[in-house]
């Protein structure tokens, strides 16, 4: 093609959906786990500048276990944009407010980041409880 390079676009029908329950799974392991499946490294047509992971669904995301006293001691912080607007709360807090969140943050931590990585990070699913709207995608239980 006169010199222009293709990007390697992959065909979407390999595209699987994955059910994962985080009840009495350790936060990180969690995380390490769903970061290689959205990216596809568990897969032989794996290629560093394309997206081809799958889909994640984690299910019982305030069931998930951190050690020792990180309920107590772990803090997470975000940024109003404003002077002054640094807000911080920790993971006991979080935990009751919004569960999703601790598990989105760490596994979008194990992700690129950049514009591939926030594409990765939009295949996450993540519930508090045990029921998700994804049934018509027939996902297969993940054992981690």
């Amino acid at each position: 093609m006169n010199g222009i390079t293709r990007s390697i676009e992959l065909d979407n029908s390999e595209v699987a959906w994955y059910e994962i329950s985080a009840t009495g799974l350790t936060l990180g392991r969690l995380a390490s786990r769903v970061a290689l499946v959205l990216r596809g490294k568990h897969k032989p047509s794996y290629t560093p500048h394309a997206d081809n992971g799958d889909f994640v669904i984690i299910t019982d995301a305030e069931r998930v276990v951190l050690t020792g006293n990180k309920w107590r001691d772990k803090m997470y912080y975000r940024h109003s944009g404003y002077p002054g607007g640094l807000k911080s709360e920790s993971a006991q807090s979080l935990r009751q407010r919004i569960p999703e969140r601790i598990i989105r943050h760490a596994v979008e931590g194990m992700l690129p980041k950049n514009a591939l990585g926030r594409r990765m990070a939009r295949k996450l699913k993540v519930y508090r409880g045990s029921e998700h709207p994804h049934g018509a995608q027939q996902p297969e239980k993940l054992e981690i």
